[in-house]
């Protein structure tokens, strides 16, 4: 019953034959292999983008943190939720990556409004040089409270983005899984709706340790190269990267793999809430949030439940609500759920 994080799920068997395979003889190093063309070549495919620079780093944080530099300046500031992930769980390394340049929070929660952006960004270029100047927009999709957004929702932010001449950021650790709930391909949530950078997110799909950074206009792509190797995430041996994004995109298994999460996390869903329990979470993809008293929360936890709560079990009144999250990855059995949802039955 591990609900904690799809970051802690195993790697399926064709990422580790993938890697097998690519471990035989010699390769030439930091990307120049054969393999590494060959990936970024199938997602240009994938993205329908056949003029987009893609480029494979370790995790999400350099991921997002590279990308965003490449897109701002030291005096600007980026725009994202007041719960993303850019600003709540990467200890500043956007802000560091950057040199300096600031977030500017939209309130909210983890879908940001059209109004609550606009206002933000009005907000900005107000002190003339005192101030900070305009930046980039980050979105995430799934957002840090298990929310997707719909193509619409997403067209609105990107068009007022561009409507104040600014770049757009697609933070997309849990990319598949949106893709997957919103039933679009990937180029449908990318640059077809305004999206200039993307994050391609595999490892919290079940790749060991990947992200794709796709630019739409490579205009940027020699920045990029620069940052990358200067913030000390190119791969010598790039190959290894490459290998599980090539069995990543083989058949599909990215879309297979968060299907399978999703599904889950939908059994999962219906059965705490048909037991009685509250979901927080509008719209979900693989993550949910909900509510359940202390005593409730203690109970399960004690029992062999891992998952996270938002606030202390260890003191309180015992019936106080308190909020959980649960998160399904590809491997979570429909065992482990049904007996996660018996064990709400019976201490509920």
């Amino acid at each position: 019953m591990f609900f904690a994080s799809d970051n802690s799920g195993p790697v399926p068997q064709q990422v580790l034959d993938a890697l097998a395979r690519a471990n035989e003889g010699y390769a030439m190093g930091y990307g120049s292999d054969a393999l590494s063309q060959s990936v970024a070549d199938r997602i240009r495919t994938l993205f329908e983008a056949p003029e987009a620079a893609v480029y494979l780093v370790p995790t999400g944080t350099a991921a997002n943190s590279l990308a965003l530099a490449t897109l701002c300046q030291p005096f600007q500031t980026v725009f994202c939720s007041d719960v993303a992930h850019i600003h709540e769980d990467e200890c500043n390394a956007p802000e560091f990556y950057t040199g300096g340049a600031k977030l500017t929070l939209v309130r909210g929660g983890d879908r940001m409004t059209p109004e609550g952006l606009r206002a933000a960004i009005e907000g900005e270029e107000t002190r003339g040089v005192h101030g900070p100047q305009r930046g980039p927009v980050s979105i995430t999709n799934v957002g840090e409270r298990g929310n997707v957004y719909t193509l619409d929702e997403m067209r609105a932010l990107t068009a007022i983005a561009q409507e104040f001449g600014l770049p757009v950021h697609l933070d997309g650790a849990r990319f598949a899984n949106a893709c997957v709930r919103q039933g679009c391909t990937p180029a449908e949530m990318t640059w077809k709706i305004g999206v200039d950078v993307a994050v391609f997110g595999g490892t919290k799909n079940g790749l060991m340790g990947v992200e794709a950074v796709v630019f739409f206009d490579p205009a940027k792509a020699w920045e990029f190269e620069l940052r990358r190797k200067r913030g000390a995430h190119l791969f010598s041996k790039h190959r290894y990267l490459a290998a599980q994004m090539d069995a990543y995109l083989a058949d599909d298994l990215w879309h297979d793999l968060a299907s399978r999460a999703n599904a889950s996390c939908d059994r999962l869903r219906a059965g705490i809430e048909g037991a009685g329990l509250r979901v927080l979470t509008e719209r979900h993809a693989n993550m949910l949030f909900f509510e359940a008293p202390r005593d409730l929360h203690r109970a399960l936890q004690a029992a062999g439940a891992v998952y996270y709560c938002w606030g202390s079990l260890e003191s309180g009144a015992k019936e106080e609500p308190i909020m959980g999250r649960l998160v399904c990855d590809w491997s979570v059995t429909e065992d482990a759920i049904d007996a996660f949802v018996d064990l709400v039955k019976k201490a509920g």
